[in-house]
Protein backbone atom coordinates (compact mmCIF):
# COMPACT_ATOMS: atom_id res chain seq x y z
CA UNK A 1 0.00 0.00 0.00
CA UNK A 2 1.15 3.01 -0.69
CA UNK A 3 1.75 6.64 1.80
CA UNK A 4 -0.89 9.14 1.32
CA UNK A 5 -1.81 12.44 2.46
CA UNK A 6 -4.27 11.03 5.30
CA UNK A 7 -1.16 9.12 6.78
CA UNK A 8 0.28 12.30 7.69
CA UNK A 9 -2.15 14.69 8.24
CA UNK A 10 -5.59 12.99 8.59
CA UNK A 11 -7.40 15.68 11.42
CA UNK A 12 -10.32 17.66 10.09
CA UNK A 13 -8.18 20.78 10.53
CA UNK A 14 -5.93 19.90 7.34
CA UNK A 15 -9.06 17.98 5.62
CA UNK A 16 -9.18 21.30 3.02
CA UNK A 17 -7.42 24.94 2.99
CA UNK A 18 -10.90 26.10 4.13
CA UNK A 19 -10.54 24.13 7.45
CA UNK A 20 -6.79 25.00 8.04
CA UNK A 21 -7.18 28.77 7.41
CA UNK A 22 -10.50 28.27 10.21
CA UNK A 23 -7.85 26.45 12.38
CA UNK A 24 -5.23 29.46 12.43
CA UNK A 25 -7.56 31.87 13.72
CA UNK A 26 -8.41 29.62 16.85
CA UNK A 27 -4.60 29.13 17.74
CA UNK A 28 -5.29 31.42 20.61
CA UNK A 29 -7.99 29.66 22.12
CA UNK A 30 -6.66 25.77 20.91
CA UNK A 31 -3.47 26.85 22.84
CA UNK A 32 -4.89 27.63 25.62
CA UNK A 33 -6.92 24.55 25.74
CA UNK A 34 -3.78 22.40 25.34
CA UNK A 35 -1.59 24.29 27.78
CA UNK A 36 -4.26 23.89 30.58
CA UNK A 37 -5.14 20.44 29.90
CA UNK A 38 -3.55 17.42 31.52
CA UNK A 39 -3.83 14.33 29.81
CA UNK A 40 -4.75 11.02 32.21
CA UNK A 41 -3.08 7.73 32.84
CA UNK A 42 -6.18 6.20 31.23
CA UNK A 43 -6.01 8.42 27.78
CA UNK A 44 -1.83 7.27 27.50
CA UNK A 45 -2.69 3.83 27.59
CA UNK A 46 -5.77 4.05 25.33
CA UNK A 47 -3.54 5.67 22.65
CA UNK A 48 -1.59 2.62 22.43
CA UNK A 49 -4.62 1.21 20.30
CA UNK A 50 -3.61 3.29 17.80
CA UNK A 51 -0.74 1.81 16.27
CA UNK A 52 -2.65 -0.73 14.91
CA UNK A 53 -0.67 -4.22 16.74
CA UNK A 54 0.80 -4.02 20.12
CA UNK A 55 4.16 -4.42 21.02
CA UNK A 56 5.03 -7.62 22.89
CA UNK A 57 5.99 -7.90 26.59
CA UNK A 58 9.07 -10.02 26.16
CA UNK A 59 11.56 -8.27 28.75
CA UNK A 60 12.80 -9.05 32.50
CA UNK A 61 14.40 -6.63 35.04
CA UNK A 62 17.74 -9.17 33.88
CA UNK A 63 17.16 -7.45 29.87
CA UNK A 64 16.61 -4.06 31.52
CA UNK A 65 19.63 -4.00 33.55
CA UNK A 66 21.65 -4.80 30.46
CA UNK A 67 19.94 -2.23 28.05
CA UNK A 68 20.94 0.04 30.62
CA UNK A 69 24.17 -0.76 30.48
CA UNK A 70 24.46 -1.36 27.12
CA UNK A 71 22.43 2.30 26.51
CA UNK A 72 24.92 4.35 28.54
CA UNK A 73 28.40 2.86 28.88
CA UNK A 74 29.85 3.72 25.34
CA UNK A 75 31.17 7.10 23.44
CA UNK A 76 31.10 9.56 26.52
CA UNK A 77 33.44 7.11 28.58
CA UNK A 78 35.81 6.55 25.39
CA UNK A 79 35.81 9.66 23.91
CA UNK A 80 35.05 12.30 26.58
CA UNK A 81 36.34 11.23 29.51
CA UNK A 82 39.79 12.25 27.27
CA UNK A 83 38.85 15.24 26.65
CA UNK A 84 37.39 16.74 29.14
CA UNK A 85 40.25 15.62 31.68
CA UNK A 86 42.94 17.62 29.42
CA UNK A 87 41.08 20.56 28.69
CA UNK A 88 38.39 21.41 31.97
CA UNK A 89 39.08 18.74 34.96
CA UNK A 90 42.17 17.40 35.08
CA UNK A 91 42.46 14.20 37.32
CA UNK A 92 39.52 15.61 39.19
CA UNK A 93 37.85 14.46 36.02
CA UNK A 94 36.56 11.62 38.78
CA UNK A 95 34.89 14.13 40.87
CA UNK A 96 33.06 15.15 37.48
CA UNK A 97 31.84 12.23 37.08
CA UNK A 98 30.45 11.09 40.36
CA UNK A 99 28.46 14.35 40.10
CA UNK A 100 27.12 13.82 36.96
CA UNK A 101 26.21 10.19 37.92
CA UNK A 102 23.96 11.45 41.18
CA UNK A 103 22.10 14.14 38.80
CA UNK A 104 21.85 10.97 36.57
CA UNK A 105 20.46 8.85 39.44
CA UNK A 106 17.94 11.26 41.06
CA UNK A 107 16.75 11.20 37.61
CA UNK A 108 16.34 7.73 36.95
CA UNK A 109 14.71 7.38 40.82
CA UNK A 110 11.80 9.62 39.02
CA UNK A 111 11.56 8.20 35.93
CA UNK A 112 11.30 4.78 37.37
CA UNK A 113 8.22 5.73 39.20
CA UNK A 114 6.67 7.07 36.41
CA UNK A 115 7.29 3.77 34.19
CA UNK A 116 5.98 1.97 36.89
CA UNK A 117 2.55 3.71 37.12
CA UNK A 118 2.50 4.65 33.38
CA UNK A 119 4.06 1.87 31.36
CA UNK A 120 3.81 2.62 27.78
CA UNK A 121 6.36 3.67 25.55
CA UNK A 122 6.43 7.55 25.49
CA UNK A 123 8.77 7.81 28.32
CA UNK A 124 8.92 11.25 29.85
CA UNK A 125 6.70 12.88 26.97
CA UNK A 126 3.79 11.22 28.16
CA UNK A 127 4.22 11.86 31.74
CA UNK A 128 5.26 15.12 31.45
CA UNK A 129 1.47 14.83 29.07
CA UNK A 130 -0.24 13.68 32.17
CA UNK A 131 1.27 16.20 34.90
CA UNK A 132 2.36 18.95 33.27
CA UNK A 133 0.00 19.50 29.96
CA UNK A 134 0.65 18.63 26.23
CA UNK A 135 2.15 22.00 25.41
CA UNK A 136 4.64 21.25 28.08
CA UNK A 137 4.83 17.93 26.92
CA UNK A 138 5.51 19.26 23.15
CA UNK A 139 8.63 21.18 23.97
CA UNK A 140 9.99 18.04 25.94
CA UNK A 141 9.10 15.73 22.93
CA UNK A 142 11.55 17.83 20.61
CA UNK A 143 14.26 17.84 22.97
CA UNK A 144 13.93 14.09 23.65
CA UNK A 145 14.06 13.48 19.63
CA UNK A 146 16.72 16.15 19.90
CA UNK A 147 18.51 14.46 22.73
CA UNK A 148 18.41 10.89 20.83
CA UNK A 149 19.29 12.28 17.18
CA UNK A 150 22.20 14.15 18.56
CA UNK A 151 23.45 10.64 20.75
CA UNK A 152 23.59 8.23 18.18
CA UNK A 153 25.29 10.96 15.71
CA UNK A 154 27.58 11.15 18.47
CA UNK A 155 28.46 8.03 19.11
CA UNK A 156 28.63 7.13 15.87
CA UNK A 157 31.41 9.71 15.14
CA UNK A 158 33.36 8.39 17.96
CA UNK A 159 33.17 4.92 16.48
CA UNK A 160 35.23 6.25 13.49
CA UNK A 161 37.45 7.21 16.21
CA UNK A 162 38.07 3.87 17.82
CA UNK A 163 37.78 2.08 14.60
CA UNK A 164 40.80 4.48 13.31
CA UNK A 165 42.84 2.92 16.58
CA UNK A 166 42.10 -0.47 15.73
CA UNK A 167 43.36 -0.10 12.48
CA UNK A 168 46.31 2.03 13.27
CA UNK A 169 44.96 5.07 11.90
CA UNK A 170 43.80 8.46 12.62
CA UNK A 171 40.19 9.33 12.50
CA UNK A 172 40.92 11.86 9.72
CA UNK A 173 42.12 9.23 7.44
CA UNK A 174 38.63 7.55 7.63
CA UNK A 175 36.84 10.88 6.94
CA UNK A 176 36.27 13.49 4.06
CA UNK A 177 37.56 16.93 4.51
CA UNK A 178 35.35 19.50 2.91
CA UNK A 179 36.99 23.28 3.18
CA UNK A 180 33.92 24.85 2.05
CA UNK A 181 31.86 23.95 4.67
CA UNK A 182 32.11 25.34 8.36
CA UNK A 183 34.49 24.87 10.94
CA UNK A 184 33.04 21.48 13.03
CA UNK A 185 30.46 20.78 10.00
CA UNK A 186 33.08 20.02 7.52
CA UNK A 187 34.49 16.61 8.52
CA UNK A 188 32.40 13.99 6.31
CA UNK A 189 31.80 10.71 8.47
CA UNK A 190 30.63 7.93 5.91
CA UNK A 191 31.76 5.24 8.71
CA UNK A 192 29.49 6.90 10.89
CA UNK A 193 26.71 6.53 8.83
CA UNK A 194 27.36 2.54 7.51
CA UNK A 195 26.89 1.70 11.31
CA UNK A 196 23.91 3.24 11.83
CA UNK A 197 22.48 1.80 8.97
CA UNK A 198 23.43 -1.82 10.27
CA UNK A 199 22.05 -1.08 13.59
CA UNK A 200 19.07 0.39 12.22
CA UNK A 201 18.29 -3.31 10.58
CA UNK A 202 18.85 -4.94 14.00
CA UNK A 203 16.63 -2.83 15.51
CA UNK A 204 13.79 -2.86 13.15
CA UNK A 205 14.10 -6.96 12.55
CA UNK A 206 13.45 -7.30 16.86
CA UNK A 207 13.67 -6.24 20.37
CA UNK A 208 14.30 -9.51 21.64
CA UNK A 209 17.01 -9.99 19.08
CA UNK A 210 18.31 -6.42 19.86
CA UNK A 211 18.28 -7.75 23.41
CA UNK A 212 19.81 -10.60 23.06
CA UNK A 213 22.95 -8.91 21.34
CA UNK A 214 23.20 -6.47 23.75
CA UNK A 215 23.69 -9.25 25.95
CA UNK A 216 26.59 -10.11 23.81
CA UNK A 217 28.12 -6.80 23.25
CA UNK A 218 27.69 -5.53 26.75
CA UNK A 219 29.38 -8.66 27.95
CA UNK A 220 32.17 -8.35 25.78
CA UNK A 221 32.52 -4.54 27.13
CA UNK A 222 32.47 -5.36 30.71
CA UNK A 223 35.18 -8.02 29.90
CA UNK A 224 37.22 -4.91 27.97
CA UNK A 225 36.63 -2.59 30.97
CA UNK A 226 37.88 -4.57 33.76
CA UNK A 227 40.97 -4.96 31.24
CA UNK A 228 41.56 -1.72 30.97
CA UNK A 229 40.86 -0.78 35.56
CA UNK A 230 43.15 -4.11 36.52
CA UNK A 231 45.56 -3.49 33.97
CA UNK A 232 45.68 0.59 33.56
CA UNK A 233 46.57 0.40 37.48
CA UNK A 234 49.36 -1.87 37.44
CA UNK A 235 50.90 1.11 35.05
CA UNK A 236 49.56 3.58 37.33
CA UNK A 237 51.91 6.39 38.16
CA UNK A 238 50.83 8.53 41.29
CA UNK A 239 52.76 11.00 40.73
CA UNK A 240 50.38 12.01 37.18
CA UNK A 241 47.60 12.58 40.11
CA UNK A 242 49.52 16.07 41.27
CA UNK A 243 47.91 18.33 40.35
CA UNK A 244 44.87 17.15 41.09
CA UNK A 245 42.31 20.02 40.47
CA UNK A 246 44.38 22.29 37.71
CA UNK A 247 41.27 24.01 36.83
CA UNK A 248 39.63 24.18 40.28
CA UNK A 249 36.01 23.59 41.27
CA UNK A 250 35.02 25.45 38.08
CA UNK A 251 36.89 23.50 35.54
CA UNK A 252 35.02 20.28 37.95
CA UNK A 253 31.58 21.20 37.11
CA UNK A 254 31.94 22.77 33.49
CA UNK A 255 33.29 19.04 32.81
CA UNK A 256 30.73 17.45 34.67
CA UNK A 257 28.01 19.57 32.21
CA UNK A 258 29.83 17.79 29.42
CA UNK A 259 29.79 14.42 31.05
CA UNK A 260 26.51 14.58 31.36
CA UNK A 261 26.45 12.95 27.90
CA UNK A 262 27.63 9.21 29.40
CA UNK A 263 24.77 9.10 31.23
CA UNK A 264 22.30 9.64 28.41
CA UNK A 265 20.59 6.58 27.27
CA UNK A 266 18.93 5.25 30.49
CA UNK A 267 15.57 7.19 29.92
CA UNK A 268 15.53 5.00 26.82
CA UNK A 269 15.13 1.72 29.13
CA UNK A 270 11.63 3.37 30.78
CA UNK A 271 10.34 3.63 26.88
CA UNK A 272 10.18 -0.34 27.36
CA UNK A 273 7.46 -0.22 29.74
CA UNK A 274 5.22 -1.59 27.67
CA UNK A 275 7.33 -4.28 26.63
CA UNK A 276 8.19 -5.31 29.77
CA UNK A 277 6.77 -8.62 31.91
CA UNK A 278 6.18 -7.22 35.48
CA UNK A 279 7.01 -3.38 35.02
CA UNK A 280 6.73 -2.58 39.23
CA UNK A 281 9.06 -5.29 39.66
CA UNK A 282 11.74 -5.35 36.72
CA UNK A 283 11.86 -1.39 36.30
CA UNK A 284 12.96 -0.13 39.41
CA UNK A 285 15.57 -2.80 39.41
CA UNK A 286 16.63 -2.13 36.21
CA UNK A 287 16.81 0.79 35.94
CA UNK A 288 18.38 1.81 39.03
CA UNK A 289 21.00 -1.22 38.94
CA UNK A 290 22.25 -0.04 36.11
CA UNK A 291 23.07 3.47 36.85
CA UNK A 292 24.71 2.50 39.95
CA UNK A 293 27.06 0.10 38.39
CA UNK A 294 27.85 2.45 35.55
CA UNK A 295 28.19 5.47 37.63
CA UNK A 296 30.68 3.20 39.19
CA UNK A 297 32.46 1.84 36.51
CA UNK A 298 32.86 5.50 35.20
CA UNK A 299 34.71 6.62 38.43
CA UNK A 300 37.39 3.96 38.48
CA UNK A 301 37.69 4.20 34.46
CA UNK A 302 38.70 8.22 34.94
CA UNK A 303 40.96 7.38 37.71
CA UNK A 304 42.63 4.74 36.17
CA UNK A 305 43.38 6.93 32.78
CA UNK A 306 44.86 9.72 34.98
CA UNK A 307 47.04 7.50 37.06
CA UNK A 308 48.27 6.48 33.55
CA UNK A 309 49.47 9.40 31.93
CA UNK A 310 49.32 13.12 32.64
CA UNK A 311 46.49 14.78 31.85
CA UNK A 312 47.98 17.60 29.93
CA UNK A 313 49.23 14.06 27.31
CA UNK A 314 46.05 12.40 26.62
CA UNK A 315 44.66 11.71 23.62
CA UNK A 316 41.16 13.87 22.98
CA UNK A 317 39.89 11.21 20.07
CA UNK A 318 40.92 7.56 21.43
CA UNK A 319 42.28 8.37 25.09
CA UNK A 320 42.28 4.59 26.55
CA UNK A 321 44.25 2.88 23.53
CA UNK A 322 46.03 5.75 23.36
CA UNK A 323 46.80 5.90 26.91
CA UNK A 324 48.35 1.89 27.07
CA UNK A 325 50.39 2.97 24.01
CA UNK A 326 52.05 5.81 25.87
CA UNK A 327 52.92 2.65 28.66
CA UNK A 328 54.35 0.72 26.56
CA UNK A 329 51.97 -1.71 25.74
CA UNK A 330 50.97 -1.21 22.61
CA UNK A 331 49.18 -4.10 21.87
CA UNK A 332 46.53 -3.83 24.44
CA UNK A 333 45.02 -0.16 22.13
CA UNK A 334 43.83 -2.62 20.10
CA UNK A 335 41.74 -4.69 22.91
CA UNK A 336 40.73 -1.65 24.57
CA UNK A 337 39.45 -0.15 20.84
CA UNK A 338 37.50 -3.38 20.00
CA UNK A 339 35.95 -3.60 23.68
CA UNK A 340 35.08 0.19 22.84
CA UNK A 341 33.39 -0.48 19.13
CA UNK A 342 31.42 -3.48 20.98
CA UNK A 343 29.92 -0.35 23.60
CA UNK A 344 29.35 1.91 21.20
CA UNK A 345 27.57 -0.26 18.93
CA UNK A 346 25.35 -1.38 22.14
CA UNK A 347 25.07 2.26 22.90
CA UNK A 348 23.68 2.99 19.19
CA UNK A 349 21.40 -0.40 19.19
CA UNK A 350 19.38 0.47 22.55
CA UNK A 351 19.31 4.16 21.17
CA UNK A 352 17.74 2.98 18.35
CA UNK A 353 14.98 0.55 20.27
CA UNK A 354 14.21 3.76 22.59
CA UNK A 355 14.38 6.83 19.73
CA UNK A 356 11.38 4.69 17.74
CA UNK A 357 9.24 3.76 20.88
CA UNK A 358 9.67 7.79 21.56
CA UNK A 359 8.49 8.99 18.20
CA UNK A 360 5.80 6.45 18.43
CA UNK A 361 4.09 7.57 21.55
CA UNK A 362 4.33 11.19 20.00
CA UNK A 363 2.80 10.41 16.95
CA UNK A 364 0.11 8.30 18.54
CA UNK A 365 -0.97 12.01 20.13
CA UNK A 366 -0.63 13.16 16.60
CA UNK A 367 1.62 15.97 17.78
CA UNK A 368 3.61 13.84 14.90
CA UNK A 369 2.12 12.72 12.07
CA UNK A 370 0.05 9.50 12.61
CA UNK A 371 2.31 7.49 9.89
CA UNK A 372 5.25 7.27 12.21
CA UNK A 373 2.95 5.67 15.16
CA UNK A 374 2.44 2.16 13.27
CA UNK A 375 3.47 -0.76 14.58
CA UNK A 376 4.66 -3.81 12.26
CA UNK A 377 2.09 -6.97 12.53
CA UNK A 378 4.80 -9.10 12.01
CA UNK A 379 7.93 -7.79 13.80
CA UNK A 380 5.81 -6.27 16.34
CA UNK A 381 8.25 -3.02 16.20
CA UNK A 382 7.86 0.70 14.87
CA UNK A 383 9.39 0.19 11.75
CA UNK A 384 8.50 3.75 10.49
CA UNK A 385 10.01 5.87 13.44
CA UNK A 386 12.89 3.18 13.83
CA UNK A 387 14.09 4.66 10.01
CA UNK A 388 13.02 7.77 10.01
CA UNK A 389 14.51 8.73 13.06
CA UNK A 390 18.01 6.53 12.19
CA UNK A 391 17.86 8.51 8.53
CA UNK A 392 18.00 11.65 10.71
CA UNK A 393 20.98 10.63 12.96
CA UNK A 394 22.72 9.40 9.86
CA UNK A 395 22.64 12.78 8.19
CA UNK A 396 23.74 14.60 11.65
CA UNK A 397 26.86 12.19 12.04
CA UNK A 398 28.03 12.94 8.61
CA UNK A 399 28.25 16.30 9.14
CA UNK A 400 29.02 17.48 12.84
CA UNK A 401 31.73 16.98 15.50
CA UNK A 402 31.72 15.68 18.38
CA UNK A 403 32.54 18.79 20.82
CA UNK A 404 29.06 20.49 18.69
CA UNK A 405 27.09 17.56 19.86
CA UNK A 406 27.79 16.30 23.25
CA UNK A 407 27.14 20.25 24.51
CA UNK A 408 23.68 20.13 22.52
CA UNK A 409 23.07 17.00 23.87
CA UNK A 410 23.98 17.57 27.49
CA UNK A 411 21.43 20.94 27.10
CA UNK A 412 18.44 19.11 26.10
CA UNK A 413 18.55 16.41 28.01
CA UNK A 414 19.19 18.26 31.39
CA UNK A 415 15.96 20.16 30.64
CA UNK A 416 13.95 17.48 30.19
CA UNK A 417 15.50 15.31 33.66
CA UNK A 418 14.38 18.89 35.36
CA UNK A 419 11.23 18.56 33.92
CA UNK A 420 10.57 15.06 35.07
CA UNK A 421 11.48 15.77 38.64
CA UNK A 422 9.09 18.96 38.12
CA UNK A 423 6.22 16.43 37.22
CA UNK A 424 7.02 14.26 39.55
CA UNK A 425 6.30 16.47 42.37
CA UNK A 426 3.29 17.93 40.53
CA UNK A 427 2.05 13.76 40.59
CA UNK A 428 2.38 13.54 43.97
CA UNK A 429 0.97 17.07 45.19
CA UNK A 430 -1.88 17.52 42.77
CA UNK A 431 -4.50 15.78 41.88
CA UNK A 432 -7.83 17.53 39.46
CA UNK A 433 -10.64 17.63 41.54
CA UNK A 434 -8.84 16.23 44.75
CA UNK A 435 -6.50 19.17 45.73
CA UNK A 436 -7.64 22.08 46.99
CA UNK A 437 -7.35 25.64 45.03
CA UNK A 438 -5.28 27.18 48.20
CA UNK A 439 -3.15 23.80 48.31
CA UNK A 440 -2.83 23.93 44.39
CA UNK A 441 -1.88 27.72 44.69
CA UNK A 442 0.90 27.01 47.70
CA UNK A 443 2.39 24.22 45.15
CA UNK A 444 2.47 26.31 42.44
CA UNK A 445 4.43 29.32 45.13
CA UNK A 446 6.99 26.70 45.70
CA UNK A 447 7.88 24.86 42.47
CA UNK A 448 8.57 28.86 41.37
CA UNK A 449 10.91 29.25 44.44
CA UNK A 450 12.95 26.01 43.82
CA UNK A 451 13.17 26.65 40.26
CA UNK A 452 13.43 29.82 40.18
CA UNK A 453 16.52 29.99 42.96
CA UNK A 454 17.88 27.15 41.16
CA UNK A 455 18.03 28.95 37.85
CA UNK A 456 19.79 31.58 39.62
CA UNK A 457 22.01 30.24 41.34
CA UNK A 458 23.04 28.32 37.60
CA UNK A 459 23.14 32.19 36.35
CA UNK A 460 25.33 33.39 38.84
CA UNK A 461 27.84 30.54 38.82
CA UNK A 462 28.12 30.93 35.19
CA UNK A 463 28.94 34.83 35.26
CA UNK A 464 30.82 35.55 38.26
CA UNK A 465 34.06 34.44 38.99
CA UNK A 466 34.83 34.65 42.78
CA UNK A 467 31.19 36.33 44.20
CA UNK A 468 29.59 34.12 46.86
CA UNK A 469 27.26 36.64 49.04
CA UNK A 470 24.30 35.54 46.06
CA UNK A 471 24.78 31.70 46.79
CA UNK A 472 24.58 32.40 50.30
CA UNK A 473 20.90 33.60 49.48
CA UNK A 474 19.89 32.31 46.60
CA UNK A 475 20.73 28.64 48.90
CA UNK A 476 18.77 29.56 51.70
CA UNK A 477 15.25 29.97 49.37
CA UNK A 478 15.65 27.14 47.50
CA UNK A 479 16.15 25.40 51.21
CA UNK A 480 12.94 26.93 52.91
CA UNK A 481 10.97 26.52 49.50
CA UNK A 482 11.79 22.50 49.31
CA UNK A 483 10.78 22.35 53.69
CA UNK A 484 7.71 24.26 52.41
CA UNK A 485 6.61 22.33 50.09
CA UNK A 486 7.30 19.50 53.08
CA UNK A 487 5.37 21.26 55.56
CA UNK A 488 2.43 23.14 54.10
CA UNK A 489 1.53 21.14 51.11
CA UNK A 490 0.09 17.65 51.56
CA UNK A 491 0.94 14.90 49.17
CA UNK A 492 -2.53 14.11 47.21
CA UNK A 493 -1.30 10.80 45.84
CA UNK A 494 0.58 7.71 47.04
CA UNK A 495 2.14 5.13 44.47
CA UNK A 496 0.27 2.13 44.19
CA UNK A 497 3.03 0.16 42.48
CA UNK A 498 6.37 1.84 43.51
CA UNK A 499 7.38 5.13 44.85
CA UNK A 500 10.50 7.09 45.20
CA UNK A 501 11.41 7.98 49.06
CA UNK A 502 12.48 11.37 50.30
CA UNK A 503 9.93 13.39 48.72
CA UNK A 504 10.04 16.25 47.87
CA UNK A 505 13.71 16.55 48.47
CA UNK A 506 15.22 14.16 45.94
CA UNK A 507 13.23 15.30 43.20
CA UNK A 508 13.74 18.92 44.16
CA UNK A 509 17.68 18.30 44.63
CA UNK A 510 17.36 16.92 41.19
CA UNK A 511 16.30 20.18 39.65
CA UNK A 512 18.76 22.06 41.44
CA UNK A 513 21.31 19.96 40.27
CA UNK A 514 19.90 19.80 36.29
CA UNK A 515 19.63 23.32 36.56
CA UNK A 516 23.38 24.36 37.97
CA UNK A 517 24.84 21.98 35.59
CA UNK A 518 23.53 24.15 32.81
CA UNK A 519 25.27 26.87 33.85
CA UNK A 520 28.22 25.85 32.89
CA UNK A 521 27.67 25.13 29.58
CA UNK A 522 29.22 27.80 26.65
CA UNK A 523 27.19 30.35 25.04
CA UNK A 524 27.19 29.29 21.43
CA UNK A 525 25.41 25.75 22.77
CA UNK A 526 22.65 28.09 24.28
CA UNK A 527 22.13 29.66 20.91
CA UNK A 528 22.00 26.48 18.89
CA UNK A 529 19.63 25.30 21.22
CA UNK A 530 17.76 28.38 20.84
CA UNK A 531 17.18 27.89 17.23
CA UNK A 532 16.08 24.55 17.82
CA UNK A 533 13.42 25.35 20.10
CA UNK A 534 12.24 28.33 17.66
CA UNK A 535 11.92 25.76 14.95
CA UNK A 536 10.27 23.79 17.00
CA UNK A 537 7.18 26.41 18.37
CA UNK A 538 7.00 26.89 14.51
CA UNK A 539 5.95 23.35 13.67
CA UNK A 540 4.13 23.24 16.68
CA UNK A 541 2.09 26.64 16.10
CA UNK A 542 1.47 25.20 12.62
CA UNK A 543 0.48 21.84 12.33
CA UNK A 544 1.25 20.10 15.73
CA UNK A 545 -1.52 22.29 18.12
CA UNK A 546 -4.44 21.48 15.30
CA UNK A 547 -3.69 17.92 15.09
CA UNK A 548 -3.03 16.69 18.85
CA UNK A 549 -5.97 19.43 19.45
CA UNK A 550 -8.43 17.27 16.72
CA UNK A 551 -6.96 14.51 18.32
CA UNK A 552 -7.96 15.03 21.95
CA UNK A 553 -11.27 16.33 20.91
CA UNK A 554 -12.26 13.51 19.15
CA UNK A 555 -10.96 11.25 22.40
CA UNK A 556 -13.33 13.77 24.42
CA UNK A 557 -16.54 12.60 22.64
CA UNK A 558 -15.62 9.00 22.90
CA UNK A 559 -14.77 9.23 26.47
CA UNK A 560 -17.99 11.35 27.30
CA UNK A 561 -19.51 8.10 25.85
CA UNK A 562 -17.79 5.54 27.72
CA UNK A 563 -17.13 7.72 30.99
CA UNK A 564 -13.44 8.47 30.51
CA UNK A 565 -12.10 12.64 30.32
CA UNK A 566 -8.25 14.38 30.34
CA UNK A 567 -8.35 15.78 34.00
CA UNK A 568 -7.97 19.50 32.24
CA UNK A 569 -11.63 19.10 31.12
CA UNK A 570 -12.94 17.23 34.16
CA UNK A 571 -12.08 20.47 36.02
CA UNK A 572 -13.48 22.74 33.55
CA UNK A 573 -16.97 20.80 33.54
CA UNK A 574 -17.00 21.03 36.84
Amino acid sequence: MGVTKSDFLPEESFKSWGNYVNALKETPARLADRVLTRSSVEAELEVKARSQNEMKKTLSWWDLIWFGMGAVIGAGIFVLTGREAREAAGPSVVISYAVSGLSALLSVFCYTEFAVEIPVAGGSFAYLRVELGDFMAFIAAGNILLEYIIGGAAVARAWTSYFATLCSRTPGDFRITVHQLSEGYNELDPIAVGIIAIVGVIAVLSTKGSSRLNYVATIVHIIVILFIIICGLIKADTTNYTPFMPFGPRGIFAASAVLFFAYVGFDAVSTMAEETKNPAKDIPIGLVGSMVITTTIYCLMAVTLCLMQPYQTIDPDAPFSRAFESVGWGWAQYIVAAGALKGMTSVLLVSAVGQARYLTHIARTHMMPPWFAKVDTKTGTPVNATIIMLAATAVIAFFTDLGILSNLLSISTLIIFMLVSVALLVRRYYVSGETTVENRNKLIVFLLLIIGSSIAIAAYWGTSESGWIAYCVLAPIWFLSTVGLRIFVPQARIPKLWGIPLVPWLPSTSIAINIFLLGSIDKKSFIRFAIWSGFLLVYYFFFGLHASYDTAKEFERKGIKEGRLEEGQVVSAT
